[in-house]
């Protein structure tokens, strides 16, 4: 890790004309940026420390739905009562995310922006990497790639999107609130992850210098759940997990939203079998033939073809549990 200076940003804009040059970075709960200046993946020169911003870790209700302040703490966020009773598969999401000791420090805003788990991508020695050295290749396409990507990916990319969260949010149709020196903006949480078709080497949509301030859900999902498969309960990354949210009218669903976690580099809406969902009896076998059809554009790598019907019944049974809420 090479020197770097620190400063405290006393106010939001403050903050963003501090942030100009490509070697400054916010500094938030710090959970990821640290992890990523010891590996060498970031080498800021400078960092500014925001995580004490008057105003952005406040929890509010408004006349559509809920705002969470970017800075509110993961615990606070899943703790929340509101988010308990109105978006209980963000409360679950949260909880699954980390340990109760990192769920204490990072941040709502900080978790959607993780990177890649992918080892080639986290390695301490040379290898190829778009995203660590744009125009390198992937070594995942060939490599270790049991663990990665089934949707989106093309011969540029093959890695997934960690956050638990961002998958709630997507399954919610939230939206990513931002401020930067020349405006800010609103980002639909579906859109705010980048495909590799659309640049290997980019993460999320975000300018540099810009700044997440929050996040906005609107009407409440209470039949909704999250599920996460891991190799251990304790504390590890998905394998493959699945938010759903339904609504039911007459016995029938009349609204069914279903994303998936770590099968590409963004939470991964299954929008075929949400429609074909529309107008079924839960519990019939024609429920699983719908799930079933989100999955016609899913492509296997080398060694992780089990993540396909992994997916699957994982987006069932979240869909199950989302029914019985």
């Amino acid at each position: 890790m090479r020197p770097f200076t620190y400063v405290r940003a006393e106010s939001l804009p403050a903050a963003l004309d501090s942030v100009r040059t490509a070697d400054t970075r916010f500094l938030a709960g710090g959970t990821e940026l640290l992890n990523w200046m010891r590996t060498g993946i970031e080498s800021p020169r400078r960092l500014v420390a925001i995580g004490r911003l008057p105003d952005l870790n406040e929890i509010t209700t408004y006349s559509d739905g809920l705002r969470i302040g970017a800075f509110a703490r993961l615990n606070d966020v899943a703790q929340d009562p509101r988010v308990e009773a109105s978006y209980p598969v963000l409360s679950q999401a949260v909880l699954k995310s980390a340990s109760a000791q990192l769920r204490n420090l990072a941040t709502i805003g900080g978790n959607p922006v993780q990177r890649t788990r992918c080892p080639y991508f986290r390695s301490h020695g040379p290898v190829a990497c778009n995203k660590r050295v744009p125009g390198s290749g992937c070594a995942a396409l060939h490599g270790s790639n049991e663990r990665l990507a089934i949707f989106g990916w093309t011969e540029d990319c093959v890695a997934v999107q960690p956050s638990d969260p961002a998958v709630a949010l997507a399954c919610l149709d939230a939206e990513i609130t931002t401020e930067h020196v020349d405006g800010g903006r609103r980002i639909p949480a579906t859109e705010f992850h980048t495909l590799p078709g659309e640049d290997p080497s980019a993460h999320n949509v975000l300018r540099p210098g810009e700044l997440i301030t929050g996040i906005e859900i609107g009407t409440p999902a209470p039949k909704s759940a999250y599920v996460k498969v891991r190799e251990r309960q304790s504390y590890e990354f998905a394998l493959v997990s699945a938010a759903a949210a339904v609504e039911i009218q007459d016995g029938l669903i009349s609204r069914a939203r279903l994303a998936l976690g770590s099968v590409a580099l963004r939470p991964w809406r299954l929008y075929d079998a949400e429609q074909a969902l529309v107008g079924l009896l839960p519990g019939s076998p024609a429920v699983r033939d719908a799930v079933t059809s989100g999955f016609s554009a899913s492509r296997p790598l080398s060694s992780n073809a089990y993540k396909i019907p992994l997916a699957r019944n994982t987006a069932l049974r979240a869909l199950d549990l989302a029914l019985e809420a």
